[in-house]
């Protein structure tokens, strides 16, 4: 299934499903009240709700509840998750990042996976603006996946974290780097330097729908970015050195993850121009914009716009 979020023409946002390509289902309406209006309701039952849905024939068969993709508009999938860590798991990402910094590859990467927490509170949906910082020129975009964790856990072993991953969405970690390379230099970081946005959707899908790209504990999924129509990145989910069994038991070794949650899987090789370098494509500017796609998990576009201070 692919769980969206999306606005009515009446203004409320109601969360549910893709019926088919053309229409989308509120299942606060259609279920009459069982299901709730948004995701994170729902993520904190998931269990409970997912066997409701899949004992209900009505919900699927019925018209009610059912809109026109043309007469709502998408948002974040989940627009308010508990908690935000993108990781840094794709090794050709960390090595050329790193080189074009003129620092060596450092051995600890390969020892644990690591994160960082980024604003939860900044998510935004597909087809919205991303404001760029006023103080920003070095603005750039990250080529990421995402999964979300639907069932609570601690200390959760990579054999059984599958258990816990709901489904999964594209990511764009936009990154002011500019802003990121000058508070690094102090030893924390990246913070503001990515404060000001974080775009997930079109949709979370769940996993029993990837199913057939999967390959052990990876999925085989392309990964593109164009900008203005400009195919920069290219790169495959499956070439990640850390699955995410790992970054999960990393995440809940010693803290408890709850529904809800959110964790990114850091930028695909080639995924950034950071990667490419400015003589491949200069920073972005207001106007451009950026559409990254994933097998399965569809197209996420937004417009980089002027922030309005």
């Amino acid at each position: 299934m692919k769980f969206v979020t999306f606005q009515k023409q009446n203004g409320s946002i109601r969360a549910g499903w893709l019926k088919d390509e053309q229409h989308v289902l509120d299942m606060h309406e259609a279920s009459n009240g069982v299901l709730p209006k948004n995701m994170l309701l729902f993520l904190e039952n998931q269990s409970f709700y997912m066997d409701y849905i899949h004992s209900t024939p009505s919900l699927r068969e019925s018209g009610k509840g059912v809109y026109s993709l043309k007469d709502v508009i998408l948002k974040a999938p989940l627009p308010n998750p508990k908690s935000l860590r993108d990781f840094y798991a794709f090794e050709e990402h960390v090595k050329t990042a790193r080189t074009n910094r003129g620092l060596e590859m450092i051995p600890e990467w390969y020892e644990i996976p690591v994160f960082y927490f980024s604003n939860h509170l900044a998510i935004v949906g597909p087809n919205e603006s991303i404001p760029r910082p006023s103080e920003c020129e070095w603005l750039d975009y990250e080529l990421e996946i995402a999964c979300v964790i639907g069932k609570e856990g601690r200390n959760i072993k990579a054999e059984q974290a599958e258990d816990y991953i709901f489904g999964y969405c594209i990511m764009n970690d936009w990154s002011a780097r500019d802003l990121q390379r000058k508070e690094m230099k102090v030893g924390l970081g990246p913070a503001k330097g990515k404060d000001f946005a974080t775009s997930i959707g079109p949709y979370i899908v769940t996993k029993d729908e990837l199913a057939p790209y999967k390959v052990n504990d990876r999925y085989d999924l392309s990964m593109t970015c164009t900008v203005n129509g400009d195919l920069l990145s290219e790169g495959n989910m499956n070439d990640i050195y850390y699955s995410f069994a790992e970054m999960i038991e990393r995440a809940s070794k010693g803290t408890t993850l709850y529904p809800g949650e959110v964790i990114g899987s850091g930028t695909v090789g080639t995924g950034c121009i950071l990667e490419l370098g400015t003589d491949v494509y200069r920073w972005l500017e207001p106007g451009d914009e950026v559409e990254l796609e994933i097998t399965g998990l569809g197209v996420l576009k937004n417009t980089v716009v002027e922030d309005k201070e």
